[in-house]
């Protein structure tokens, strides 16, 4: 017998964090498609087009539940708010990203979101140390992780933003649970 693993659905006090599914494109392309979004990426392009939303879609669609988990950010109220995502990459300790549309900044929407993937990543995924970023010139991002426990490491990497098309100062941050 064979069984696919899924994303699982988690539930926060406002937020749902769900697999993002086709229907979400328009409303991706949408929230994605902001410089200012964009540009504290490292890998979204800008201008965001509904087609790099359907790509993003099958992207996180063929991910291996084992190594990665992506959710689509979703308000009770006003639906899709953003993304979060947890994914193994060169660190020892999987790599977690997020964003947040513009129109949802300064809403706590970002700090619900990864309270709730922590919890996830703790127990079921059986993570004990997650690592983050932020670009330098983003410090609203490192108040986030810290207030979800975070802790800078001193380290800062250099990391090329697709958005940017240029290199820019990455403030690096792990989480122990």
């Amino acid at each position: 017998m064979c069984v696919i693993e899924t994303t699982p659905v988690l539930e926060t006090r406002r937020l749902t964090l769900r697999s993002p599914n086709p229907q979400d494109v328009g409303r991706l392309a949408d929230l994605a498609n902001d410089p200012d979004i964009a540009r504290m990426t490292l890998r979204m392009p800008h201008p965001y087009s509904s087609t790099d939303a359907e790509d993003f879609i099958l992207a996180v669609a063929g991910q291996d539940p084992r190594r990665a988990a992506t959710f689509l950010i979703e308000h009770e109220d006003h639906g899709p708010v953003g993304v979060i995502g947890l994914f193994e990459d060169r660190d020892p300790a999987p790599e977690v990203g997020y964003w947040i549309g513009r129109p949802y900044w300064g809403r706590g929407y970002a700090t619900e979101a990864l309270d709730g993937a922590l919890v996830w990543a703790s127990k079921r995924w059986k993570r004990r140390a997650l690592m983050a970023g932020h670009f330098a010139d983003n410090p609203a991002s490192g108040r986030v992780l810290e207030k979800a426990g975070f802790l800078y490491t001193g380290e800062v990497r250099k990391g090329f933003s697709l958005a940017r098309g240029a290199v820019t100062d990455t403030r690096r941050m792990v989480w122990l649970a």
